[in-house]
């Protein structure tokens, strides 16, 4: 499965750049009530991209009766030990200087959190996380003493880069060109969001980040409230995309606020990109996508551009979908 069609700026022929905001916001509202997702139920597992394996392994053990935390964590694993999807775990491509490394962040019912980030040589950064969450008093480990502390911790050391992500890294540097461009990769990210048996909810993310970055660079992904947020009482969210405009914006926090405020999953993913785009002129040139549950099992999935999509558990199937989104 491809992943990097996700961040590039695809020739986009034809788009203008609106000028004003409130043509923005027009626009925005025009398409707001449109493209609901329907009520998913309980237990329920929803996804970033076309990840069925990781879905599937985290509904199984839903349906088991596992907690919400249990059923994301091993969901995420999956997707990180495939080598092939080249933007989560092993095989991610690597920074522009060659070393892949990982961010990931986990976070439970009761509100506790745990994250790494610019993680080397270590498989599974949502279950390092996650001992950060339970093993720590702290919240985020970086770098090489987020590794010292996974390997203290039991993991072992893994070669995460492999021979097909060293080749692009290899073909990439004959031009050397950084650009986020929006949908060069079917995802850059696996958020993952679930409700248990007994109502509640849970979340993780996990990615390598842009491809070719700059080193020590850190997206929205494993901060809290940016890539991820989860409120028991109201319901969860999670992001996608340019992590750049999300930390500006502290997207899957304003979320989970707007669910607060009696807003569905679907509107309030809406007006989190609607905050977006009416703020930056350049979003013909980025892509961000959200994913959002509330506590009564409904789902939403919005991005800016055309090429989104999600997995979710729809009455014990699994069901991979494309998301609505703004610049019809």
């Amino acid at each position: 499965m491809k992943r990097r069609t996700f961040i590039q700026n695809s020739a986009l022929g034809g788009l203008g750049i609106v000028a004003g905001a409130q043509e923005l916001n027009a626009q925005f509202k025009a398409q707001n009530q449109t493209h609901l997702v329907q009520q998913s139920g309980k237990p329920l597992v929803v996804a970033t991209w076309n990840v069925p394996g990781s879905v599937q392994t985290a509904f199984d053990l839903l349906t088991e009766g596992a907690t919400a935390l249990d059923a994301i964590e091993q969901g995420c694993r999956v997707e990180e030990a495939n080598a092939e999807g080249q933007s989560v775990g092993i095989g991610g491509l690597p920074d522009r200087d060659g070393h892949v490394t990982l961010d990931a962040c986990i976070m439970n019912s009761a509100g506790d959190y745990g994250a790494v980030v610019y993680l080397k040589n270590i498989m599974h950064p949502i279950s390092v996380a996650r001992k950060v969450m339970e093993e720590t008093p702290h919240v985020l480990m970086a770098g090489q003493g987020a590794e010292q502390f996974a390997l203290a911790q039991g993991f072992e050391r893994t070669n995460l880069l492999t021979d097909a992500s060293k080749k692009a890294w290899e073909e990439w540097k004959r031009t050397a060109q950084y650009k986020p461009i929006i949908n060069i990769e079917n995802h850059d990210t696996i958020g993952m969001l679930a409700i248990d048996q007994n109502g509640d909810i849970a979340g993780g993310c996990t990615t390598s980040g842009l491809a070719y970055k700059m080193a020590g660079r850190v997206g929205d992904s494993p901060i809290i409230g940016s890539g991820l947020f989860i409120d028991n009482e109201i319901g969860g969210a999670t992001a996608t995309g340019l992590g750049e405009e999300v930390l500006k914006t502290v997207g899957s926090f304003l979320i989970v606020e707007l669910m607060r405020q009696g807003k569905s999953p679907q509107e309030a993913c809406e007006e989190a990109i609607g905050r977006i785009v009416s703020k930056n002129k350049n979003y013909a040139n980025f892509q961000v996508g959200y994913i959002a549950i509330n506590k009564q099992g409904e789902v939403g999935a919005y991005s800016i551009h055309d090429g989104f999509s999600i997995t979710r558990s729809t009455q014990g199937k699994i069901e991979h979908k494309s998301s609505a989104f703004f610049n019809q």
